[in-house]
């Protein structure tokens, strides 16, 4: 007699990390639509998203600056000489602001911001569930993406093409500083050269890859700040795995958009 059940032990069963990475993907994908959900129908409050907007956003603005003006300085540093002594002195606001604006600008401002933000929601998050507020949140009949998940999505979503603005601006005058201060590149060539090898629709392209980037990091962190168990132990795993696994998205993803973006 045909048993369906001895058939499917029969087949080749999914590896572990292959079930894993689909439970993984699953559950961020979930809790999106969850946190849509109550986006759309403006089941937040307001206050909440603006302090988080606070905490996460304007307490990252100077390590995000810091890093996008060296960027630029180093970036400047690298071609302003050679360049200069070439003949090519009127590509170098260009080089600068092109590979700032499409690319280094969100990518490096989505790695700081994962690394600082990503990791303080993930333990604010996972401290919260060892402590079991969680679990007394949900005892008041209170759902915990409403209440703590979608603030700090919105925060993300809103303030990461806020701080990849300044960290264009930063990293752009961080390469005219060098530039003058190196090359002696006067002011008009630099400025020149920025409006010549950009174009308004490439800051547009770059603020919607910041923007996906701020949503990829508040997910991935409220996920692993959730699903946190083990104590303190586990608020520190969970941690580091948000913080690992945000960077990796932010690398992979800035790929795709700029594969599709500007092609």
């Amino acid at each position: 007699m045909f048993r369906p059940s001895t058939y499917l032990r029969a087949l080749p069963q999914p590896l572990p990390a292959t079930r894993r990475f689909f439970e993984y993907a699953g559950g961020i994908t979930l809790l999106f639509f969850d946190s849509i959900r109550y986006i759309v129908t403006m089941r937040f409050r307001p206050s909440e998203v603006i302090r988080q907007t606070a905490f996460l956003i304007v307490e990252s603005l100077p390590i995000v600056l810091l890093t996008s003006g060296f960027t630029g300085l180093v970036i400047s540093l690298e071609t302003a000489q050679s360049a200069v002594q070439n003949g090519f002195d009127f590509v170098i606001g260009g080089s600068v602001a092109y590979g700032t604006v499409r690319e280094l600008g969100p990518l490096l401002t989505g790695i700081v911001f994962a690394g600082r933000s990503g990791a303080a929601v993930t333990a604010q998050l996972g401290a919260m569930v060892v402590t079991e507020q969680i679990e007394a949140l949900k005892s008041f009949g209170a759902s915990p993406t409403k209440v703590l998940v979608v603030p700090r999505l919105l925060a993300c979503l809103i303030g990461m093409p806020m701080l990849t603005t300044f960290a264009d601006i930063v990293a752009v005058y961080g390469g005219y500083y060098m530039a003058y201060l190196q090359a002696h590149v006067s002011p008009n060539t630099y400025w020149s050269s920025v409006n010549r090898f950009i174009d308004f629709s490439d800051f547009e392209k770059g603020l919607l890859k910041a923007a996906i980037f701020g949503i990829i990091v508040a997910l991935v962190a409220c996920y692993e700040g959730l699903r946190t168990e083990g104590g303190a132990d586990g608020v520190g795993r969970s941690t580091t795995h948000a913080v690992v696994t945000g960077i990796i998205l932010v690398f992979a993803f800035n790929f795709a958009l700029s594969f599709v973006l500007f092609q």
